[in-house]
């Protein structure tokens, strides 16, 4: 039954891997075309979603001690869509031009789409092999707040002209992916200690 699961689990991380890495390529050529930091950093999120999933699935073979080591690596990746959003941020402060608002909601609702579809995907798997799989599933189920947001702001953007909601955005999902990297690098670190 175990090993029936762990396939399960394994194609399943191939197909949320290969929808991250899909939406990434439409999601960031929108906010370079729009100038939105908030697509900017979900885009980047994707990308980050992709190696945490083949990760996940390469790390499945491995010792309970290696995918333990591994979780404390990915928690360390799970941080670079929060600094590439502080560095966009950073630009965003030099050209401070608010997105198209209709670009920015329905790409917003599209990744919401791939990251609800994501995190259904991954949620019956998300207590096995420990913090793998556990940053596999929050980094989804963190992506469909975000996205909600990212949608919300395309209507305040439209409704107010300002670049700020897109920037708070931003620094919203930052934040939530500094989060998930402190919950993933928690359990990886526990189950490390628990091999020793």
């Amino acid at each position: 039954m175990t090993s029936v699961i762990d396939s399960q689990l394994r194609r399943a991380v191939l197909i949320v891997a290969g929808l991250n890495l899909a939406y990434f390529a439409v999601e960031f050529t929108v906010a370079l075309a729009i100038g939105s930091v908030s697509l900017f950093a979900d885009s980047i999120d994707f990308l980050e979603d992709t190696s945490v999933n083949l990760l996940v699935f390469l790390g499945m073979a491995w010792s309970a001690r290696s995918r333990a080591r591994l979780g404390m690596g990915l928690a360390c990746v799970l941080l670079i869509p929060a600094v590439a959003t502080l560095w966009a941020i950073w630009l965003k402060f030099s050209h401070p031009v608010p997105p198209a608002p209709l670009p920015l909601s329905l790409t917003g609702t599209g990744a919401l789409l791939v990251n609800v579809s994501c995190a259904f995907l991954l949620a019956r798997f998300r207590n096995r092999s420990g913090s793998l799989t556990k940053a596999a599933f929050l980094s989804a189920r963190n992506d469909a707040v975000a996205n909600v947001a990212i949608v919300a702001t395309g209507f305040v953007t439209a409704w107010t002209g300002s670049v700020w909601p897109d920037v708070a955005v931003g620094l919203g999902i930052a934040a939530m992916n500094a989060d998930a990297a402190r919950e993933v690098w928690e359990a990886a670190r526990e189950e490390f200690q628990a091999q020793a």
